[in-house]
């Protein structure tokens, strides 16, 4: 497999773990993740007295009212309005959330692994990465190899460089275009907001890139050490365009070759 130096031209080639060879296996990863995304949620509930604190009672039957819980009182400003009940105002909820509730969603190690690998093994498909919307017409070979100089790299011009001379800046203008485009349209109040997904950057040892690239839209830097199935397939959908270090590979090799 070729590798390319910071210029964007090929310095040699490299031999791929075995890894990249692991059959795709969507039903999978779609599991692996939507199990990782339950990781974040965080319980909730209601006060188990909340809409219970009155003296409303029902009067029973005979007087051509309903029999929901009413307010005592003559004076009261809600007397004999309906309360307690799910629907009145103020009432108590029908089916509240519950703390006991099980959120997080376990999946088994070997799972977990198959996933792993191939959601990997999907980066070194050119269908793949193109099915999933990234624009890779220049870049000339799968998967994406370049030498540990990128480990170094401490500023934002020189990422964004590296990225152009690599052939994948397209892709990230697409990334940036999409936050444009999603930013621009109006969203609900307090929900978060939404961006591209660019390249993700995996590196043997982070000497400084994961601050220089923090600021480009879409982009991601990740330790080979760290990588999990979420970043390689954000939404379920493999196939990420990745660029690998070649001391990212080695230690992909070292970590996984028992897999």
């Amino acid at each position: 497999m070729k590798v390319y130096d910071m210029e964007g031209k090929e310095k040699g080639k490299t031999v791929l773990p075995r890894i990249f060879l692991s059959d795709p296996r969507p039903d999978i990863i779609r599991k692996v993740v939507v199990a990782l995304q339950s990781h974040v949620l965080q319980p909730k509930g209601r006060d188990p007295m909340a809409g219970k604190r009155t003296s409303a009672e029902s009067v029973g039957v005979g007087r051509g009212l309903a029999r929901v819980p009413r307010v005592k009182g003559e004076r009261h400003p809600r007397a004999g309005s309906g309360a307690f009940a799910p629907s009145t105002v103020k009432g108590r909820v029908t089916h509240p959330p519950t703390v006991g509730k099980t959120l997080r969603k376990r999946i088994n190690r070997k799972e977990r692994l198959v996933a792993l690998f191939s959601a990997i093994a999907a980066t070194a498909s050119r269908d793949l990465v193109q099915r999933r919307g990234h624009i890779v017409d220049e870049v000339e070979s799968f998967p994406l190899v370049v030498s540990d100089e990128v480990q170094d790299l401490s500023r934002t011009s020189e990422v964004r460089n590296l990225l152009a001379k690599i052939g994948v800046m397209k892709d990230l203008e697409r990334a940036r275009n999409r936050e444009k485009s999603l930013s621009g349209k109006s969203r609900m109040r307090g929900k978060a907001k939404r961006f591209g997904v660019g390249p993700l950057l995996v590196v043997g040892e982070d000497k400084g890139i994961g601050r220089a690239a923090r600021n480009l839209v879409g982009v991601d830097v990740i330790e080979a050490k760290n990588l999990n199935v979420q970043l390689l397939a954000p939404g379920t959908d493999a196939g990420r365009l990745t660029v690998w270090s070649e001391s990212a590979l080695k230690i992909m090799d070292q970590f996984y070759s028992k897999g």
